[in-house]
């Protein structure tokens, strides 16, 4: 017993020695995360706020003063802090294959969105608009569909069932670091991920 517990003990001392890789993964810094909160009472259609979704009914002949607002905070987790979030904005066409409505609730305990309600990854593209920078938070945003419409230089009468304005957000650190992308288990809904990387709001006809 007395060899065999000698001979554990070597073995485990020399194990941190094995160690030759030294992995990308290992030199990992802490980041802050952007969130978001929808108002749920500002969409013409019932959403709910784990889908970070509204929408605009276009069988509503007055479409164009339906809202869509959500405020902009972050978290940082004690480890990261926030100068600014820039804020960007898209006007899309609907995708080939899009999320059902009404949204469908998945588990577990019946919180979230059973697929994610706009692409990933949340990348913002060179084509996508910078909206605004935010400096102080939480942040509120409140639009009309014609207002969205002039911003992203949208005939509001060309708009189809599924299309969608988008946000997305880039954050500035307090040590300069400044935070583009995000992997899709940070801001995916429909996994009740901690951040909320971009906000829509997407034409139903219903």
């Amino acid at each position: 017993m007395r060899y065999l517990l000698v001979t554990i003990l070597i073995i485990s001392l020399g194990l941190p020695a094995c160690k030759k890789e030294h992995y990308e993964w290992e030199d990992y810094q802490y980041t802050a995360v952007p969130v978001v909160t929808i108002d749920t009472t500002k969409t013409a259609l019932p959403t709910r706020q784990a889908g970070k979704v509204a929408f605009f009914n276009l069988k509503d002949t007055n479409v164009a003063n339906q809202e869509f607002a959500f405020s902009l905070d972050w978290v940082g987790f004690d480890k990261a802090t926030v100068t600014s979030i820039e804020v960007y904005t898209t006007y899309n066409k609907a995708e080939s294959s899009v999320p059902p409505y009404p949204l469908v609730i998945s588990s577990p305990g019946n919180q979230y969105t059973s697929i994610a309600q706009f692409p990933l990854p949340s990348i913002v593209g060179s084509g996508e608009l910078l909206y605004e920078t935010v400096t102080t938070f939480p942040k509120t945003f409140s639009f009309t569909a014609a207002q969205l419409a002039a911003i992203n230089n949208v005939d509001l009468s060309t708009v189809k069932t599924n299309d969608y304005f988008l946000f997305k957000f880039i954050l500035n650190l307090g040590d300069g670091s400044r935070i583009v992308s995000f992997y899709n288990n940070i801001c995916d809904e429909a996994r009740g991920e901690p951040g909320d990387c971009r906000v829509g709001v997407r034409f139903k006809n219903q």
